[in-house]
């Protein structure tokens, strides 16, 4: 196998990783805690799965190295075709992972708070309460904004996968699709007031084409893969 053929089967590996530790960390995890609009059960949840909610930050760390991994090896996989497009997809990618590893700064928060919940005088319980759910909103603000990044990778990398001899068009068009998804959903949870009675039409703009886009990307990598090129 030539090392072309390594790294692609090694982004498709990670690529698995990032799904698995992103929907539990994300859906198993913070969704199954988080109780909008009530900031006493959110808290009472975090308290009663300390352990749960470490092991979502953790797998959320996780999910960022092989997101790092899988940044580096894209751009490698499709530098030989066209190195500054590749870049610049590399670079969205970059500001996106980094943007979200600041956001997990406030779920360190968010466990210190609930942790020190007792010992925390200069707060009220309800204060503290209303703290914890601001730190999570501003998790889920700040991914948001690494969210629009991402969305603009997955629109040059689509471009990229079309414009490639080894990879089939169906997968660039699916990620191009999955790129307006992102960004729609970013910009109406930006500008739409009345977001959240949309929500779950929302999500399923992005879920759909996002999980078949680089779930098919990520087959395609682990199991089959650029055997045919060698890297530069």
């Amino acid at each position: 196998m030539t090392s072309i053929g390594k790294i692609s089967k090694l982004a498709g590996s990670a690529y698995l990783i990032i799904f698995i530790s992103g929907i539990f960390a994300n859906f198993l995890v913070i969704e199954n805690m988080v109780v909008p609009g009530d900031a006493s059960a959110t808290l009472l949840n975090i308290t009663s799965n300390d352990s749960l909610f470490r092991l979502g930050i953790i797998s959320f760390i996780i999910m960022v190295l092989a997101d790092l991994f899988v940044t580096w090896a894209l751009y490698i996989l499709f530098k030989t075709q066209d190195e500054n497009t590749s870049l610049l997809a590399a670079w969205f990618r970059l500001v996106n992972v980094t943007i979200f590893a600041i956001a997990l700064f406030h779920l360190f928060t968010v466990l210190q708070l609930a942790n020190e919940s007792d010992s925390l005088l200069a707060f009220t319980s309800s204060q503290l309460q209303s703290q914890i759910m601001l730190s999570i909103s501003a998790f889920n603000n700040t991914w948001l904004l690494g969210l629009i990044f991402f969305g603009i990778h997955l629109f040059i990398l689509g471009y990229l996968i079309i414009k490639s001899p080894y990879v089939s068009n169906i997968i660039g068009y699916l990620l191009i699709l999955a790129a307006f998804g992102y960004l729609t959903d970013s910009f109406a949870h930006l500008l739409l007031p009345s977001y959240d009675n949309y929500k779950d039409i929302f999500m399923l703009i992005v879920v759909i084409p996002g999980v078949i886009g680089e779930l098919s990307l990520a087959l395609w990598l682990l199991f089959k893969g650029m055997n045919k090129t060698s890297a530069s």
